[in-house]
C-alpha cells in the first residue's frame, strides 16, 4: 500500500509572513547569534506567556539541561518523575547525578497528579518534574500545593504544551522552571529545532546567560582599550557558593525571528487543532472501545492525538497493522516506559510500579495529527478507521 498519510515529522506548513520574517533576518541579522532577534524573542515570548524571566536556547532539551545544573543536586538527591514521558523530560536530572524515581500517570488525561507524585516523596526528594504531555496541562495547583509544603523545586516540562492554560495561567508558570521545545513536531516551531526557559528565581535567572553562552560575560570594569585583554571575560556561573559548568545552548537569530513572527498565530494553531481532534473524537463516538482523551478547553492544544484500544495489545497491533498496510495511514506507539528502556535499566532505573503507564502504553495508538493536513486526510482518515474497527468487531482485521 502506497502511503497516503504519513505520521509526519514536520508539523506545519509555514506563512508567507513568517519566510518573509526568516528572509529578512538572513539579510539583516548581524550578528547571526545572541543578536536583537534573541532579546527581542525573549521579550515577546515573556509577554505571551506571562514569565518572570525568558531565555532562548537551541531546543527544549538544552533548556531541561540547564534547569538541572540550575537545581543543585547532591549525592542522594532524587527526583520524581512519570514513566510515560520523552526521555529528554528525564535524563538530564539522571547526568547531573540525581536518582530518578518514576510516578504513574492519569488512565483518562495521561499525565501525571499529585495523587501519584506524594506516595514517592522521601526525605531525599529534591524535585518533580511534570510533563504536559500530549499537549493537556497536568493540575498544576494540587501538585504545587504538595511541593510547597515539602520545600520542593518544580519543573513543569511544557514542550508539547505551548499557548495550553489552566484556569487562566499558562503551562509553565506555575512550577519554579518552565521548558518549552520548538521542535519540528510542535504547534510552534523555529526551522526545526529551538526552546525556550522560562523561571522565576532572580539568582537563577541570573546566570542563565553564563550557562548558555560558555562562560561568557562582560569585564567588570572598563578597560582603557576595548581589545585589552580580549574581547570578553569568562567566569562559572555560581549559585549558592557552588560552580556550574557553562556550555553553547543558544539559538540563532533566523530560528528566532520566525518564532517572533509564530508567536502571533499559535493561538490559533492551537485551537484549529483542538477543534479538529474533537470533531475526530465525536465522530467515533459509536466505536467506545476507542478510548480518547476528550477536553474542549484551552488546556489542551492537542499536539498530539493518542487513544487507548481496548482489547489484548495484539488488537492494538492489528489495528495499526492495517490502517497502515491496507489504507496508507501511518499510526505510532509513542513514550515507551522510560524503566522499561535497557538505557534507563543499565542506570539501575529499571523497578517501577506505573501499572496505568504501561497498560496506556501497550493499547495506544497515536494518529498523524499535523496541522497542515488536509480536510480530505482527515476525513479519509476517519473513515479508514471506522473499517478498521468493524473489522476488527467482526474478526477480520488480524
Amino acid at each position: 500500500m502506497h502511503l497516503k498519510i504519513n505520521f509526519s515529522g514536520r508539523s506545519l506548513d509555514y506563512s508567507e509572513e513568517e519566510i518573509a520574517a526568516v528572509v529578512e533576518a538572513m539579510r539583516s541579522a548581524d550578528p547571526l547569534t545572541q543578536g536583537s532577534y534573541q532579546a527581542a524573542f525573549q521579550e515577546k515570548f515573556r509577554i505571551f506567556n506571562g514569565a518572570i524571566h525568558a531565555f532562548a536556547c537551541m531546543n527544549g532539551t538544552a533548556a531541561l539541561q540547564m534547569t538541572a545544573d540550575l537545581c543543585l543536586f547532591q549525592a542522594g538527591d532524587e527526583v520524581v518523575i512519570p514513566s510515560h514521558t520523552f526521555t529528554s523530560s528525564a535524563y538530564p536530572f539522571a547526568a547531573r547525578g540525581a536518582k530518578l524515581v518514576f510516578s504513574d500517570i492519569d488512565p483518562k488525561t495521561r499525565v501525571t497528579g499529585a495523587e501519584y507524585i506524594e506516595p514517592l516523596l522521601t526525605s531525599r526528594t529534591r524535585a518533580i518534574v511534570v510533563p504536559h504531555l500530549y499537549g493537556f496541562v497536568a493540575d498544576m495547583p494540587s501538585i504545587m500545593e504538595l511541593a510547597e509544603k515539602r520545600g520542593l523545586l518544580v519543573v513543569e516540562d511544557a514542550c508539547q504544551a505551548i499557548g495550553a492554560e489552566l484556569e487562566g495561567e499558562k503551562a509553565g508558570n506555575f512550577a519554579d522552571f518552565g521548558v518549552f521545545s520548538f521542535h519540528s513536531h510542535k504547534n510552534l516551531t523555529t526551522l526545526g529545532e529551538g526552546g525556550m526557559l522560562t523561571l522565576k528565581d532572580e539568582k537563577r535567572a541570573a546566570i542563565v546567560p553564563l550557562v548558555r553562552h560558555n562562560g561568557h560575560c562582560a569585564y567588570p570594569e572598563d578597560r582603557q582599550d576595548y581589545w585589552r585583554p580580549a574581547m570578553g571575560d569568562l567566569d562559572f556561573p555560581e549559585l549558592e557558593g557552588r560552580r556550574i559548568w557553562p556550555a553553547n545552548y543558544c539559538l540563532g537569530e533566523v530560528e528566532c525571528a520566525l518564532g517572533i513572527k509564530m508567536l502571533e498565530r499559535v493561538l490559533e494553531i492551537n485551537a484549529q487543532k483542538r477543534a479538529r481532534a474533537i470533531s475526530f473524537i465525536d465522530a467515533l463516538s459509536g466505536y467506545p472501545e476507542l478510548e480518547f482523551h476528550r477536553e474542549d478547553s484551552p488546556r489542551h492544544n492537542y499536539h498530539l492525538l493518542a487513544a487507548r484500544l481496548d482489547g489484548p495489545t495484539s488488537l492494538r497491533d492489528a489495528f495499526i497493522r492495517r490502517m497502515f498496510g491496507e489504507f496508507g495511514i501511518k499510526c505510532v506507539v509513542q513514550y515507551y516506559p522510560l524503566n522499561r528502556y535497557p538505557f534507563y535499566q543499565k542506570l539501575g532505573l529499571g523497578q517501577a510500579a506505573c501499572p496505568n503507564a504501561d497498560d496506556f502504553f501497550d493499547h495506544m495508538v497515536s494518529f498523524p495529527f499535523q496541522h497542515n493536513l488536509r480536510n480530505d486526510q482527515c476525513a479519509y482518515m476517519l473513515e479508514c478507521c471506522k473499517k478498521t474497527l468493524d473489522g476488527l468487531r467482526a474478526g477480520t482485521g488480524a
